[in-house]
């Protein structure tokens, strides 16, 4: 830390109580005052060295009737600076410091010590200090903070903007290029610094600095100089990462409660004095409004978990609306990176109606949409090969789905979630961006069974939100038996399933008879070319395979007649499956006795089965099954 000394003499100063007197050896003459401090000192080392002291001296030159009595209530550091002040004059020694350059730098234009009052003076003397402050980094923190006390004087001096501008010069450097000293690294950079290693006394290596070297050093200040310099390091061009990672460690330190849930959360204890004594609601929500504002504009430089911790805390603070908005704006813009657990916001109205925030996470779906809408048209039918094709567009938006689908079945166990609300929020996502609707039948599933006593009509239109030819095997089979979705629903879930199963099972039929083209295609080519052990191999694999693909046909057709026995059962409780059965008859298959099918004639006129639960997104005909479905929902 830089530190002058000045003057020569010793201490000739003692303290009475709240009287400094100068044992000087010569009776007081003058008496000064500051706030409710007194000192007894002498005139004409005063007067020698302030212009101010010395015109309030005159004007008492004429009354000698009683005392000179000075007070200097106004004076920039209050007594404690004056004693330094009245030291300088007498000659004694006092230290500049990093804490007491810039209260005395004001003190001394208030009181005109100027080069006109005797040379080297003490305003000289203290600007030229403050100069080699501003080349420390540490210096210049400490300096900053105290500008503080006397922050009217400081800026019309100038010292808090340069002050500002030397740290934020730092700050976007390359602090391994400089010698500035740097926080954590005064031990390991003293020259006195060693190590032993085995008996051997050797100098110990500097740490590597990481790009948030400047954050814990900067937290200290009150956000009026914090903001200032926020501001400054951005105009200088330094990486929007860095400003997010200052201001969430400047929040984190400065609003307890956001502190709490990133301590809570990652199980860990917060250390003491990494929070600041806890300010007034008021003081945070001004805090927490001005932090919004600092915020990098681009997307995706703030994390999308400290934007839902500062939204969620807004909301305990009841920051302005404009605020709020601002957060919910940039959530939206990235929440595909939002994790389940963080849009879990309690609702902190005043009606409560629901055990979650349901609005506040419809605005931010809302404006995800709103951004999202140009990257792809919603109309748009996208089959497999595209959605394979255009992974990386969808990407985001299929994020964004299974979230939903993961919020919705976390909220739909509440009662007093209404069917308009819960419906809303899911129908915003387009069908396209659901590979499979498991997550959107679930929350369907888990909102039925807390809430039975939803009508038929209710039900169907809820489930509406699900498509059925998009339901994997284990979500089909449950959804099959599930007594709480409509009668119509669970026929939908069968008779698309039958149509997988017999596009699977001609699929197999299909290949089966290529291959033993094939087969019979290379051992003519293996008679003419006379090369009969390498084709003899190659039947065998043939045969192998032929057999294995048989070998599936066959379990399908099991699975056909189990998913008959079970359209039995619900044939007898529920009467309603004949009028669907008359009105669109299935066309089932069963298993035939040749032991090689053929894929122009497919066994499809036998006794009747349901289908296969092979999900429809891992092959299929998608046309077939689309018409079949159109004429269904007629």
């Amino acid at each position: 830390m830089a530190c002058m000394k000045l003057g020569s003499k010793s201490e000739v100063f003692h303290l009475d109580g709240q009287t400094w007197l100068c044992s000087s050896g010569l009776p007081s003459d003058v008496i000064v005052e500051v706030g409710e401090w007194s000192f007894h000192l002498h005139k004409f080392p005063l007067l020698s060295r302030s212009g101010v002291l010395e015109n309030l001296i005159g004007e008492f030159s004429g009354g000698t009737e009683k005392k000179c009595v000075l007070q200097l209530h106004d004076m920039p550091g209050g007594a404690k600076a004056f004693l330094l002040i009245a030291k300088f004059c007498y000659g004694v020694k006092i230290d500049l410091t990093a804490f007491n350059v810039v209260s005395l730098r004001c003190a001394a234009e208030y009181l005109r010590m100027s080069e006109d009052y005797g040379e080297g003076n003490l305003t000289i003397l203290t600007e030229n200090f403050l100069n080699e402050v501003f080349g420390n980094w540490t210096d210049s923190i400490r300096a900053l903070e105290t500008c503080e006390e006397v922050i009217s004087h400081a800026e019309e001096l100038h010292i808090v903007s340069r002050c500002i501008n030397s740290l934020a010069m730092k700050a976007c450097a390359d602090p391994s290029l400089f010698s500035w000293p740097m926080p954590g690294r005064t031990d390991v950079q003293s020259p006195g610094h060693t190590v032993f290693w085995n008996g051997i006394r050797v100098t110990a290596k500097s740490q590597p600095l990481t790009e948030d070297w400047w954050f814990e050093d900067v937290s200290f200040l009150r956000l009026p100089l914090y903001k200032r310099l926020i501001l400054a390091v951005g105009m200088k061009g330094i990486k929007p990462e860095s400003i997010a990672g200052s201001l969430i460690h400047y929040a984190k330190k400065h609003l307890p409660l956001l502190g709490r849930q990133s301590s809570f959360e990652n199980g860990k204890h917060v250390a003491p004095g990494s929070i600041i004594s806890a300010p007034s609601d008021a003081d945070q929500k001004n805090l927490l409004e001005e932090i919004v504002e600092l915020l990098p504009d681009q997307k995706c430089v703030t994390p999308t978990k400290f934007l839902l911790r500062l939204l969620r805390t807004s909301m305990i603070l009841h920051a302005s609306p404009a605020c709020r908005e601002n957060l919910e704006k940039r959530i939206g813009a990235q929440l595909d990176q939002a994790a389940l657990e963080d849009l879990l916001i309690p609702n902190m109205g005043y009606s409560v109606e629901t055990l979650y925030d349901i609005d506040c996470v419809q605005r931010i779906l809302d404006h995800f949409m709103l951004l999202n809408n140009d990257t792809m048209d919603s109309t748009c039918i996208v089959d497999e090969g595209q959605l394979i094709g255009s992974s990386h567009l969808l990407t985001p938006m299929t994020m964004v789905a299974n979230l939903v689908d993961g919020y919705l079945a976390e909220v739909a166990p509440d009662v007093n979630l209404k069917l308009p609300k819960f419906y809303s929020l899911a129908a915003v996502i387009p069908e396209y961006a659901r590979p499979l609707d498991d997550g959107i039948y679930r929350a369907i599933d888990i909102y039925l069974k807390a809430h039975p006593w939803l009508v038929d009509s209710e039900r169907e239109q809820i489930c509406r939100l699900m498509n059925c030819q998009k339901l994997s095997l284990e979500a089909s089979t449950h959804a099959a038996q599930n007594e709480r979705l409509p009668l119509r629903v669970i026929v939908q879930v069968l008779f698309f399933e039958q149509l997988r199963l017999r596009t699977s099972i001609a699929g197999w039929f299909f290949v089966s008879d290529n291959l033993e083209n094939s087969q019979n295609l290379s051992g003519n080519l293996a008679l003419t070319r006379n090369n009969g052990d390498n084709q003899a191999g190659n039947a065998h694999d043939h045969i192998v395979a032929l057999d294995d693909m048989r070998g599936r046909v066959s379990d399908l057709e099991k699975e056909c007649l189990s998913m008959k026995q079970e359209i039995d059962k619900l044939v007898k409780t529920k009467g309603s499956w004949n009028i669907f059965s008359k009105r669109f008859p299935f066309r089932l298959m069963t298993k035939s006795s040749d032991p090689k099918p053929k894929a122009s004639k497919p066994p499809c006129n036998s006794k009747e089965s349901p289908s296969s639960t092979a999900p429809l997104m891992n092959g299929g005909n998608h046309n077939n099954s689309e018409s079949q479905d159109e004429n269904l929902n007629s």
